[in-house]
């Protein structure tokens, strides 16, 4: 998968069920220690919470799911929320929920519906973006390719991350995985190119 669908930025939204609160967050996160570092700022910031349960999708082709009910009976919270994340088909986000209990059980079957409604939520306020999934590679050239190596770069839809002209010269680019195979085609002629 070259493509795949994400959130642009974060996003939240709120509602109440029998006197419980709950507020829904969504986050982009493009690896799972990104994600982790969310879900525990969400913990810290609603320290006084109940719950705080989240899933997330973080990865493209061979993506890793999580999901915690954090203290709600099993699969009554994570579950909900990562069903959401993935019945719209989304890579790379986490989404969490809070809820402050207000004195009245849900039960399991309420539990399970306002969970995916924070969720959904939360999801429906976010703008859904497509990506491409992006590669890193290599290119080591000596300095009398550079120019021809420099033309090639700039016609493509690689973007320049670090640069280093010596006698051997190096550069890292970061660019679309569905554009690797051409590019390496074009460059080798000219230079040596190695996953980054």
């Amino acid at each position: 998968m070259a493509e795949y669908l994400t959130i642009a930025s974060p996003a939240s939204a709120k509602f109440t069920e029998k006197m419980s609160r709950f507020l829904g967050f969504a986050y982009p996160a493009d690896t799972v220690e990104e994600a982790k570092a969310l879900m525990a700022e969400l913990q810290r910031e609603y320290c006084d919470a109940r719950h705080v349960c989240w899933a997330w999708v973080i990865g493209v082709d061979n993506p890793e799911t999580y999901s915690t009910d954090n203290g709600e009976p099993s699969g009554t919270a994570g579950r909900p929320i990562l069903g959401q994340i993935n019945s719209r088909g989304l890579r790379n986000v986490v989404v969490g929920v809070v809820r402050y209990f207000g004195g009245i059980k849900l039960g399991t079957p309420g539990l399970i519906a306002a969970y995916k409604l924070a969720a959904a939520m939360a999801l429906d306020e976010a703008q859904i973006i497509e990506r491409k999934e992006m590669t890193e590679l290599e290119v080591v050239f000596t300095y009398v390719n550079m120019n021809h190596v420099m033309q090639i770069v700039k016609q493509s839809a690689a973007e320049i991350k670090e640069r280093e002209f010596d006698n051997t010269c190096r550069l890292r680019l970061l660019l679309p995985l569905s554009d690797v195979t051409e590019l390496q085609t074009r460059l080798t002629p000219y230079a040596t190119v190695n996953d980054a």
